[in-house]
């Protein structure tokens, strides 16, 4: 069974079953198939201080069994992350989760914030409901970099993206509700748009970045 590209946790028991600094340095040790003892030799730790965190680590999920191997009179159990990367859900923090309804400026870091909190809570969701029915969802994602020298050139792509999106989405999307206010036909999709400055990737280089 190969590991999951990632998994969204969102139970914050099983959030704290991994948020420890030893259990997150054997899960990702743990990318590889290997006993409790193999790892306790790469981190140089007590055999018995580590097994104990293998198997919580199991009974939460991280880890799924992979395999036995004998070494001399012994047989150690094998195990293996079950994804080769976790993302923790918004969500997990109920009522402080960042919501966008609460934020008036549309246009300020605090908004785009709790936008891609809830861009990260639908695809946590949609992941669950897709793993339960085998399904796979179609995506649609885009990652760029550009650069402004003049916030009035900035003012002017964002009225030109705005108008273009508009544009594109009269043309190709359905209502999403008809005249009587009920929902339209087909299935719902969202999409989200965000441009912010890029901070440097090292600060200790570059000192301190100018936003």
């Amino acid at each position: 069974m190969a590991a999951a590209p990632i998994h969204v946790i969102q139970d914050a028991a099983r959030a704290s079953a991994i948020l420890h600094p030893l259990r997150l340095r054997i899960v990702e040790a743990l990318r590889q198939p290997d006993s409790a003892t193999g790892i306790a030799r790469r981190l140089r730790l007590p055999r018995q201080r580590v097994n104990y965190h293998v198997r919580e680590l199991a009974r939460a999920g991280y880890l799924r069994r992979a395999g036995q191997r004998r070494v001399r009179s012994m047989i150690e159990r094998r195990y293996v992350a079950t994804a080769r990367a976790y993302a923790l859900a918004p969500g997990l923090l109920g009522a402080l989760s960042a919501e966008r309804g609460k934020i008036e400026d549309t246009f300020s870091l605090a908004y785009l914030f709790a936008l891609t909190a809830q861009v990260q809570s639908d695809l946590a969701r949609v992941q669950e409901l897709a793993e339960r029915q085998g399904k796979r969802v179609s995506t649609l994602s885009i990652a760029t970099k550009l650069r402004f020298e003049s916030p009035e050139q900035r003012a002017a792509f964002t009225r030109a993206l705005q108008d273009a999106i508009v544009d594109v989405v009269g043309k190709f999307a359905s209502p999403d509700r008809r005249a009587d206010g009920s929902k339209g036909d087909g299935r719902p999709y969202r999409l989200v748009l965000g441009c912010y400055p890029v901070p440097p990737k090292k600060a200790a280089e570059e000192g301190v970045a100018s936003l």
